[in-house]
């Protein structure tokens, strides 16, 4: 009688000691599985042209620049990694639209033709086209871009202003797929001037002084905004746009602006562009 006690209870112990082994793997792997699942991040694919110094440029075949950085740091905000490809100015947008990247960063002027294909972030970078020169040169102002031959990267909104002040495709207006051919075809003398978004015409005459350049404001140019460029109907729109927001109000944006243009960004004119 008492063996068959003791062999009852040692198989309700064994059976018990089971269960609780069982349980405890079960939640073991639970946890585990919660905690791989947001660890895990979405890589997204960002495509840019990076020909556009100081915004993005290659470095050793790296992508460099102020919008990779930012991008870097609103994916990071967002909960996303982000693998940005140097394809060239036309393919960044084929590529968005046909969504085979998720998103094109790459000083991406916000105008309503572009809207009509495309979704934009909130605005996070103020900018207008200016005048690159020989510092000779009798070009003072737009007005006396008329009559001369100008180069302008095709597809970018220094070509709409000449196009605005000249004419679309007049003849004086020489087209580029990128701002730094541009560039070497006024220094070859096959263009008197270059029209193009501040920030790179301004990072080029600093960066090369010995090639006596100087860089001409012209207030009949417009202020424009960089947006992030989405496929239309991305369902990222609203979490980067969120993003963004808190980099611009947390003091990542300034740092990071500070960090490649030596000032401080004028946020509250971008905060004013969301109303």
């Amino acid at each position: 009688m008492k063996k068959s006690l003791f062999l009852l209870w040692s198989l309700v112990l064994t059976v018990v000691l089971f269960l609780s082994a069982c349980g405890t793997a079960d939640e073991t792997s639970g946890e585990e599985s919660k905690s791989n699942a947001s660890e895990e991040k979405k890589t997204l694919r960002v495509v840019t042209n990076a020909a556009y110094a100081p915004m993005e440029y290659l470095d050793k075949g790296e992508v460099k620049g102020f919008d990779i950085d930012l991008i870097q740091a609103v994916a990071k905000e967002a909960g996303y990694e982000v693998k940005v490809e140097h394809l060239g100015w036309d393919p960044i947008f084929v590529e968005t639209e046909s969504k085979r990247a998720d998103l094109a960063i790459a000083a991406i002027t916000m105008n309503d033709d572009r809207k009509q294909t495309y979704d934009f972030s909130v605005p996070y970078f103020q900018s207008t086209n200016k005048i690159l020169v020989p510092k000779d040169s009798d070009i003072k102002s737009a007005e006396d871009l008329k009559g001369k031959l100008v180069a302008v990267q095709n597809g970018t909104t220094g070509q709409a202003a000449m196009d605005a002040l000249l004419g679309a495709n007049h003849k004086d207006i020489k087209k580029f797929e990128d701002n730094n051919l541009a560039i070497m075809e006024m220094e070859s003398g096959g263009a008197a001037a270059v029209v193009a978004d501040n920030v790179v015409v301004e990072e080029y005459a600093k960066n090369n002084p010995d090639k006596d350049l100087t860089v001409i404001e012209d207030t009949s140019f417009d202020s424009e905004f960089y947006g992030i460029l989405f496929p239309k109907g991305s369902e990222l729109v609203e979490e980067f746009n969120t993003a963004l927001n808190t980099v611009l109000d947390n003091g990542t944006y300034t740092k990071i602006y500070q960090e490649w243009f030596g000032i401080d960004p004028n946020i509250e004119i971008l905060k004013e562009q969301q109303e």
